[in-house]
């Protein structure tokens, strides 16, 4: 099976490392890129290199983000040197991050950046950036506005949230190869990330939405609560700042028009969404096992529906 999976952040790079086990290079993966910043000069693509680590094999998953064993001494360095040290990117990442920004600058795009980083780390399926032009989530605050990863790691999601926008977003496109792999797809599936951040910008962009809708093949959206709850992350709090429930049917609420079905979890002590075809079962991912059940749960379901 052929599919096209939306991600951003935990949830969805893990439910991307269960689908890639299933279908390996048939799974392209279309990432957020409302996160990504500059630090130390440096083009960093928080969502994209998340999401490729999964897949790769390489992510901390105790931590959830970052490289297995990797070490901090550049970081260090450049602390003690007297940059700012609040975004911290260990060594291998860092190396990704300086790949990056020297084959844009040499006319390459992040899409084929990113490509190569996928293929030379391992990955099978294809890590596919939302769009080419500059989109950025920021927050709005009591204090101001905040960039998002400001918001995240320096304010550690604590204030108040009274708006949320991505700047950019009106003049972005989804790139060929994402519009290439929602025409091919034989599902679409949405993962269990951040409705507001992480998924809210990439079915923002426009054009994106008629697309997946042009597809003709089911959309299915994977509730990011499990027993209820947010697994990790500022999700309620976000969902909260839009004025919708912390709920599966909260999210289903955001995607209205778009999914044809959704996943929740066997534990949610919540109604399901109204108006479209449910499953539940759990959706913890605990392993590599977890992972890929709830992947094969997924793709069986979406086949079902086709």
């Amino acid at each position: 099976m052929r599919v096209a999976l939306l991600a951003g952040g935990t949830g969805g790079a893990k439910l991307a490392a269960g689908v890639q086990e299933l279908v390996g290079p048939d799974l392209s993966v279309i990432a957020n890129t409302a996160d990504d910043t500059r630090i130390h000069g440096l083009y960093v693509s928080p969502d994209p290199d998340l999401v490729t680590y999964w897949l790769a094999g390489e992510i901390d998953e105790e931590r959830g983000w970052g490289i297995r064993d990797d070490t901090f001494v550049v970081n260090e360095r450049l602390e003690r040197l007297g940059a700012p040290g609040w975004f911290q990117l260990s060594d291998r990442d860092l190396a990704t991050c300086l790949y990056r920004t020297h084959f844009m600058a040499e006319g390459g795009t992040l899409t084929a950046a990113q490509a190569q980083i996928a293929r030379s780390l391992g990955a099978t399926a294809r890590v596919l950036p939302i769009a080419e032009e500059r989109v950025a989530t920021r927050v709005l605050t009591p204090a101001g506005w905040r960039g998002l990863q400001e918001f995240l790691i320096v304010d550690r999601s604590e204030p108040e949230i009274e708006a949320v926008e991505v700047q950019g977003i009106a003049d972005a496109s989804p790139t060929p190869e994402v519009l290439e792999a929602l025409a091919a797809a034989e599902a679409i599936v949405i993962g269990p990330s951040n409705p507001v951040i992480s998924i809210g910008p990439i079915v923002a962009v426009p054009g994106l939405r008629e697309a997946m809708m042009g597809s003709g093949v089911p959309i299915v959206a994977v509730s990011p609560f499990v027993a209820g709850r947010a697994v990790k992350g500022p999700t309620e709090k976000f969902m909260a700042a839009v004025r919708r429930p912390s709920s599966a049917a909260g999210v289903a609420s955001l995607y209205e028009g778009l999914i044809s079905a959704m996943v929740v979890d066997a534990d949610d002590p919540d109604e399901g969404p109204e108006g479209v075809q449910v499953l539940s079962c759990p959706t913890l991912m605990e392993g590599a096992d977890g992972r890929r059940e709830l992947a094969e749960r997924v793709l069986e379901f979406a086949e079902a529906l086709g």
